[in-house]
C-alpha cells in the first residue's frame, strides 16, 4: 500500500482531467445534528489540477481566492475516488479515502482496501511520512477514536502532528459518531465536517442504511422490454467485464437468486471485474425438480453459496455434502433473509430476478409491504414481447401504497439501456 502513489521516469508536466465523480445519491435523513459539533458545510468546485513526473503523484490546485472551500471539496471528491478502489472488499466496513496535503501538494494518499486491514488515514500518513507534521487531511469518513481489529485513526493523526482535518461526513456508527471530532479537536487539531457530505454519504449509502435500521441495503434488479413486460434475460455483455451485471456483483455483498436458474442450465452468476470479490449467493430453492442442477451448478464456484429452502422442497444430499450450507424454513420470507445477512456482517442484497419469478413473488410483496426495497435497477432491453399471462410485475403495478421513485439515472450498456433509481419510502 506504500506504493499507491506511482513514479515516472521523466520530469514532464501534463494537464491532467478533472475526477470523474457525478453520483446522485439519495436523500438521507439526518441522522446527527449538525449543530452539535459546530459542522461547517462546504461543497467545493472542481479546480484545474496538474501533476508532476518527477517524484509520485503532486496535485497543486490553482491559486485561491482566499477561501479553502473549493480546495476542501476537490480534496475530498479525490478521497472518493481513492475509496472506491476497494468497492466489495470492506464490509462489513465502509469504503474511505484519505488525502495529506501540504502547502498545496499532495504528500500523501490511502484508502481502506478491506475489514480487517489498516485504516485509510494510516496508509496515507505512511504514504505521507514526515511531511504529514502540519499538513492537513482530509478524508471521506470521520476517523475512528475507538480500539477496534486496527488502533484508533485518530490517534494515528494526532501522533502524525497534523494541524486539520477535513471530514466528508461524521460515521452513523453510534461507536464513532462525533468521537473522533471532538477527540481531535481536544488535541487542538482544526477540524471541519461536511464537506461534500451527501457524496460522501453515497458513496457508503448501504453502510449508512445498516447502521441506521440494522438491516442490509437492498436493491431489486429485473429486466423489461421495450414494451414494458417483463424479461427473464440479461442483455448482450452486461455480463462481461466492464457491464453493469458484473459490476453490480462487484458491489453487493449478496445476490438473492433462484433455483430455476439452474433448470435452463445458467451457471451461477459472477463478476468479471479483475481481482472482484464475489457476492455470497443466496439460492431460493422452491422447486424439487432443479436439486440435481443446483448441485451441478455449484460445483467449482468460488465463494459462499447459501441455499434457504422450506421443509416441502428437498435438497439434495449430495448438495449438503459439498459444505454448502443449507437454512430450512417454514416459509421463506425477506425478514430471514435480511437478518441473516446482517448477521454475516452484509450491508447490501442484490435481489437479482431472473428464472421462475414464482419463486421471488412473495419476497417482493413482502419487500413493498414493509419498505424494505430501497433501489431498483431496470434494464430495458431492445425486444418488443408479448405480455406473460399471468403477468409477473403485477405485484410492482397494483401496489396500494402508490410508489414513488427519486434520482432517476440512465446509462447504456451494449444494447440494453439502464435505468436505476431509489424507492421513497
Amino acid at each position: 500500500m506504500q506504493a499507491l502513489c506511482p513514479s515516472f521516469p521523466d520530469c514532464s508536466t501534463l494537464r491532467v482531467p478533472r475526477f470523474s465523480i457525478s453520483a446522485t445519491p439519495p436523500n438521507f435523513a439526518s441522522f446527527l445534528s449538525p449543530s452539535k459539533a459546530g459542522i461547517k458545510l462546504s461543497c467545493g468546485i472542481h479546480k484545474p489540477v496538474w501533476r508532476s513526473r518527477c517524484d509520485g503523484l503532486r496535485v497543486q490546485c490553482a491559486a485561491s481566492n482566499g477561501e479553502n472551500d473549493d480546495d476542501d471539496g476537490f480534496y475530498i471528491r479525490r478521497c472518493v475516488e481513492l475509496a472506491r478502489k476497494a468497492v466489495g472488499f470492506t464490509s462489513p466496513n465502509p469504503l474511505v479515502g484519505c488525502v495529506i496535503v501540504k502547502d498545496g501538494k499532495v504528500v500523501g494518499e490511502g484508502f481502506h482496501p478491506k475489514a480487517g486491514q489498516p485504516h485509510a488515514e494510516v496508509f496515507a500518513l505512511r504514504d505521507a511520512g514526515d511531511l504529514a507534521q502540519s499538513a492537513t487531511a482530509y478524508v471521506s469518513l470521520e476517523p475512528c477514536n475507538h480500539f477496534g481489529r486496527t488502533p484508533p485513526c485518530t490517534e494515528a493523526l494526532i501522533k502524525a502532528k497534523v494541524k486539520k482535518v477535513v471530514v466528508g461526513m461524521v460515521d452513523p456508527n453510534p461507536i464513532v459518531a462525533f468521537k473522533g471530532v471532538e477527540r481531535l479537536r481536544d488535541a487542538g487539531i482544526e477540524v471541519i465536517v461536511g464537506v461534500e457530505e451527501e457524496l460522501c454519504k453515497s458513496l457508503n449509502e448501504p453502510y449508512i442504511h445498516r447502521m441506521l435500521t440494522g438491516k442490509p441495503f437492498l436493491t431489486l434488479r429485473y429486466s423489461l422490454s421495450v414494451n414494458g413486460n417483463f424479461l427473464d434475460l440479461l442483455g448482450n455483455g452486461v455480463t462481461d467485464c466492464g457491464g453493469y451485471h458484473s459490476r453490480l456483483l462487484q458491489e453487493y455483498d449478496a445476490v438473492v437468486i433462484s433455483s430455476s436458474l439452474f433448470s435452463e442450465n445458467l451457471s451461477v452468476p459472477a463478476s468479471q471485474e479483475p481481482g472482484a470479490n464475489q457476492p455470497i449467493r443466496i439460492i431460493i430453492h422452491k422447486d424439487p425438480g432443479s436439486s440435481k442442477q443446483i448441485q451441478l451448478a455449484i460445483n467449482g464456484v468460488t465463494g459462499k453459496v447459501i441455499i434457504f429452502t422450506d421443509n416441502k422442497t428437498v435438497t439434495a444430499p449430495e448438495v449438503a455434502q459439498q459444505g454448502i450450507e443449507i437454512v430450512v424454513l417454514d416459509q421463506i420470507n425477506l425478514d430471514v433473509i435480511l437478518d441473516y445477512c446482517n448477521c454475516q456482517g452484509l450491508c447490501s442484497v442484490l435481489l437479482d430476478i431472473r428464472g421462475s419469478f414464482g419463486e421471488f413473488e412473495e419476497l417482493v410483496k413482502e419487500g413493498i409491504k414493509k419498505n424494505y426495497i430501497n433501489k431498483f435497477v431496470t434494464e430495458i432491453l431492445p425486444v418488443w414481447d408479448g405480455l406473460a399471462e399471468p403477468d409477473p410485475l403485477q405485484t410492482l403495478k397494483s401496489s396500494e401504497q402508490g410508489l414513488k421513485v427519486v434520482n432517476l439515472k440512465s446509462m447504456a450498456s451494449d444494447q440494453s439501456v439502464v435505468i436505476e433509481g431509489y424507492f421513497k419510502l
